[in-house]
């Protein structure tokens, strides 16, 4: 038997480089590697990306920095499945940050080259490979459409009717959520909402409110919708398409998220003067007026917003949530933590008083007491809302009386000083029609009004209508002031009791108190 002849290694060629096994611990070194030319190295590389990414905003922040975006862009269009998988997850983690991801689309280059690919690549030829690819590219446009230029370089390349494609596909419901973020985002611009009448996208928001499905479809179904109606010939297209009645019909789900959405949307649909009416008829606002009891924030601010749309400059809307209880739910709502809640109620109480039956009503409720604490808010626009209310509710003695011994002269006259000028107007027009009866007028002069008012008027800055209107008003509620400062008292004024000549002062002077000059004054 012959000997085995051991066979030899042939020695690697000269030009082969030898393997290199490397472990970084620096994103800046991985970052240089998405150059790489082999494909083992650029799949590892972006996996490492991916999962520091993961870790928080900071990583994200840190892998913009080092350019990272570019070379990720770049590789999700790679020949090669594993390493376009692991460059979509990273790009898809890196753009999960709206803020991180508004900081770089809104300005590189690389926008366009992006969105084309994950139309192009994520919804067309890598899904068949990775289903995971398809989430994350929605997540990627989710984010990355919330900046005007994408969104304007989405709807060039046909965006909706991918879009369409997949929520019109069963088999994708899984992917519906994320799809119709997407579209919600993109409906903030009007061309968008032209768009969507002629693609079919609106007719497909419309069936996934009206079909039963998971509350969080419907909830974002909900919302397209809401930004659909921002335009008033949508909102005209959408009533004609009965979707009072769908949304209606969704606010008895037990979801507060659904409802929440439902009744956001009812407030912008009522924009619509037909569509007021017809969620009166059908019997929408007594379940929109049960919510106001619900337990929580975002609920009751929307069914509060809702209504205060649904009564706005409309009388039968007003009477139904009288007929409803409302009253008593929405002066309890001006005390609450949120602040939203307090300002959509007070102005749906604005709304209904202008109707004195339902004023009188309101002011049974205490609601002048309600309002003591939004006039002392710190948040503009809740003041805005509280000094409109009280000028509402202020037209009747009883609710000048309640105001008066609630002790929210004080905080009103305070709102003089402010330095916001639609606040200082509502508290000047609030004055004006609490100084209608001389115990609040008199009441108000002794709390600095009659001076303050005097300062604005004599400011060509702050000078108003209404600022003019109180002065007058208060004056003409105290004769012996009116008479110490012009020197003159008209036809129409009555002396009574009490009236007391202090002497004529000069003009532009300010005056005291009426209480510290007449000593016929009874208020304490």
């Amino acid at each position: 038997m012959g000997k085995k002849v051991k066979k030899e290694v042939e020695p690697p060629p000269k030009d082969a480089f030898d393997p290199l096994p490397i472990e970084s611990k620096q994103a800046a070194t991985v970052v240089l590697m998405l150059d790489s030319p082999e494909e083992d190295v650029l799949a590892k590389a972006c996996e490492a990306i991916h999962r520091f990414a993961e870790k928080g905003d900071e990583n994200r922040s840190s892998l913009l920095g080092l350019g990272a975006m570019e070379p990720l862009t770049r590789l999700i269009s790679h020949e090669d499945k594993t390493v376009r998988r692991n460059a979509f997850m990273a790009v898809g983690v890196m753009a999960s940050n709206s803020e991180l991801g508004k900081k770089k689309f809104s300005t590189a280059a690389t926008i366009t080259q992006l969105k084309l690919l994950l139309i192009e690549i994520g919804f067309l030829t890598a899904i068949s490979y990775f289903p995971i690819i398809q989430q994350l590219s929605l997540q990627t446009l989710e984010s990355i459409t919330k900046d005007a230029e994408t969104r304007t370089a989405f709807r060039v390349e046909q965006g909706f009717n991918r879009l369409l494609e997949l929520l019109t596909t069963k088999e994708f419901s899984d992917l519906h959520v994320d799809a119709l973020r997407v579209i919600s985002n993109c409906l903030e611009d009007t061309e968008s909402t032209k768009l969507i009448q002629g693609t079919g996208v609106l007719e497909k928001l419309l069936q996934f409110i009206i079909t039963p499905t998971s509350p969080e479809v419907q909830t974002n179904a909900v919302k397209a919708i809401s930004r659909v109606a921002q335009n008033s010939e949508n909102r005209k297209i959408l009533h004609e398409q009965d979707v009072e009645k769908a949304l209606i019909d969704m606010l008895v789900t037990e979801n507060e998220g659904v409802r929440t959405a439902v009744c956001r949307a009812v407030a912008v649909m009522s924009n619509n003067l037909s569509s007021k009416d017809t969620f009166r008829n059908l019997d929408g606002i007594r379940p929109i007026v049960q919510l106001l009891n619900s337990e929580g924030n975002e609920v009751k601010e929307a069914a509060a917003q809702a209504l205060s749309s649904l009564t706005n400059g409309n009388e039968l809307n007003a009477y139904a949530v009288s007929e409803a209880k409302g009253e008593e739910l929405l002066v309890r709502l001006l005390q609450d933590s949120c602040s939203g809640a307090v300002i959509h109620a007070a102005s749906v109480l604005t709304n209904m008083a202008s109707q004195e039956a339902l004023r009188c009503n309101i002011i049974t409720h205490c609601a002048m007491k309600a309002l003591l604490e939004p006039l002392q808010s710190t948040d503009n626009h809740t003041l805005i809302s509280a000094t409109q209310a009280v000028a509402a509710l202020a037209c009747n003695a009883d609710g000048r009386a309640e105001l008066r011994n609630a002790g929210g002269l004080l905080p009103l006259v305070k709102l003089l000083k402010s330095n916001n000028t639609e606040i200082r107007r509502n508290a000047c027009w609030a004055v004006s029609v609490c100084a209608n009866d001389e115990p609040t007028a008199t009441e108000m002069c002794k709390l600095g009004a009659l001076e303050i008012l005097q300062e604005i008027n004599c400011s060509l800055n702050r000078k108003n209508k209404f600022s003019e209107a109180a002065l007058q008003r208060l004056l003409d509620s105290n004769l012996s002031v009116k008479y110490s400062l012009t020197g003159c008292l008209s036809h129409t004024d009555i002396i009574a009791d009490g009236f007391y000549d202090p002497g004529q002062v000069e003009k532009n002077t300010l005056l005291l108190s009426c209480c510290s000059v007449n000593p016929y004054c009874t208020v304490s």
